[in-house]
Formats: C-alpha cells, structure tokens, sequence
C-alpha cells in the first residue's frame, strides 16, 4: 500500500524535484498546520500548464492518449478486434471523457469549498490555502479544456440525471462529506494519471498534463484528509451513517462518468457494444479497485466506510 507520504516523494520526484520540497509532514496535525505546510509548498512547486505546453505542435498520430492497460475496453474482445488506430483514436476519446468529467467536478469541489470557507477565519492558513487550491482548479479546469480540444475537439458532459444529482451535491454537501467528495474524485484521477504521466507510448502533451495535475493534486488530498479528519472527530453514530452513505453515492455516480457512451461513438465504435464490454470487462474494474485502495483505507480509518456504503462502492468496482 502506497502511504500519502510516499505519494508526495513520488508526484515531486516524477517532476524532476527534490521530494522534501513537496512532502507535508505525516506528524502535521490539525488544518492550520497542514495548510502552512502546503501554502509553502505551493508557492516553490506551482506549475503553469499555458506556458509549459505547446498548445500549437501537433499531435503525433502514432501515441496514445492515455496508457492502453488503462482504457475502459482493454482486456475485452472488442479491443482485440481494434486495429492500432483505432485503438489511439478510443484512448484519446476516452481522456477526453475523463478530463471533461474532472472539470464537471472540479466546479462542484470550488462550490464546495467556498461555501465552506464563506464566513471562516479569513486571517488563517487553512483559509488562505482553500483559495489557493479553488485557484488550482481553475488552473486544472481551463488545462483539461485546452486538452479536450486539441484531442478530440468536443466536450463530453454526464447524464442530464447525474448532472441535476452533482448541482444538489454541491448545495447540500459540506464538512467531512464535501471533502471526502472531494477525495473521491482526485484519488482515482491520481492513480491512473500517475501511470500515464511515465508511459511513452502515451502523448507527451498529455504526460505533462497529468505530471501537472498528479504534483499539484498532492496538496489538494493532504488538505481534504485533513479537513475530514477534523470533522468526524466527535461525531455520532447517525451522522456518521448518513455521511457515510452520502459519500459513497457520490462516489457512484462520479466513478460511472467517467467514460461517457459518446466518447466510444466519437471514436467510430459500436456504442452499445463498447459500453456493454466496459461494463463486464474485470480487468478495468481491477484497474479501478486498485486506484481506490488508498481512499477505502483512509475512509475506513475515519470511520466513514460503513456497511451501506460499502454496498455502493462494490457496485462502482471501487471495493
């Protein structure tokens, strides 16, 4: 198992950085703590995608757009059946999807957290590093954009009921269910970044963008464990159940966007077909189970990984 401090040597080393100058103390306690910690390490580590990546060169026809093990298909008949350039054209259609899907929820996660920091201590670190992570996103979201277009020139947005569930989310969400929401979405992303960001096969447009998002991402889920941790400390047994259930039905409907249908039928595939195989196909649903290992032991120390819950996170693969 991965600990978050190996985590943080590993996102500051794949940058070309020494690790120390990314790594949040695991003796840090409390959001202040942490959060003055991270303000330093952002404002030595912060990356700026507009000026690093050449938006203009074009894109070499022959690489991936993500790493062919991680595609919803791999391991299926159907991919088997996929000459090598339809087998880029899915991959670079399916990150699209995912990246489309990431700026859905990053707009939810600045929701969020302004919400929670609307009346806080505005003098503090943890109010100053809330901000800096809502100014991360923005930064994320307008990189994925740029992203999509270059890959596939299209957006792809979830469906219209996990749209209306994700606004409901945003405006009723806060505390430890928030932030947990929060580390949903950055853990799966991280895994699945963090092996793309290394494969040459894959775009080098797209390895600097994920090297990007991986290293700065680090802070985000230092700071949302943290925040959670706060949160459930004292808290009863219904309010953990509720939290607990909440998290996990969010984290559903998140994991289950993240390859849209359209993407396979922007690519030139059955549709039908492609999404039937994604479905059933267990090498996926085992690249999933891995990638949320660290969020399931970190809900379960917190007492936030219930039976109920549980129940959700089988059904998205996540467990």
């Amino acid at each position: 198992m991965t600990t978050a401090m190996e985590r943080d040597f590993d996102s500051a080393d794949a940058a070309g950085l020494g690790a120390l100058d990314n790594v949040v103390s695991m003796r840090d306690e409390g959001a202040n703590e942490v959060s003055k910690r991270l303000l330093a390490s952002a404002a030595r580590l912060s990356r700026n995608a507009m000026t690093e990546i050449d938006w203009s060169a074009p894109l070499d026809p022959a690489k991936y757009g993500c790493s062919p093990e991680w595609s919803s298909l791999y391991g299926t008949a159907y991919w088997d059946e996929l000459t090598e350039e339809q087998r880029i054209s899915v991959t670079r259609h399916e990150f699209s999807s995912i990246m489309c899907i990431g700026i859905w929820f990053e707009m939810i996660l600045q929701e969020m957290v302004i919400r929670d920091q609307y009346l806080g201590a505005y003098h503090s670190p943890e109010f100053q590093f809330a901000l800096t992570e809502i100014a991360d996103e923005c930064r994320h979201s307008i990189m994925f954009s740029k992203a999509s277009e270059k890959l596939v020139g299209r957006s792809y947005k979830p469906r219209p009921f996990v749209g209306f569930a994700g606004k409901f989310f945003k405006a009723t969400a806060k505390n430890e269910v928030a932030y947990a929401g929060i580390l949903v979405a950055e853990e799966v992303l991280d895994v699945f970044q963090r092996g793309c960001m290394r494969d040459d096969r894959v775009l080098p447009l797209i390895r600097t963008v994920n090297e990007i998002h991986v290293l700065e991402e680090s802070r985000h889920m230092k700071f949302a464990r943290e925040e959670v941790r706060d949160s459930v400390k004292g808290i009863g047994g219904f309010r953990r159940q509720f939290s607990a259930l909440y998290i996990a039905l969010g984290a559903y409907f998140i994991v289950t966007s993240l390859v849209q249908r359209q993407a396979f039928a922007d690519a030139g595939l059955d549709a039908d077909r492609a999404v039937a195989e994604m479905k059933s196909n267990s090498h996926f649903q085992s690249m999933i189970r891995s990638s949320c290992a660290h969020l399931m032991e970190f809900l379960d120390e917190v007492g936030l990984l219930t039976k109920p819950a549980m129940y959700w996170y089988r059904k998205a693969n996540m467990l």
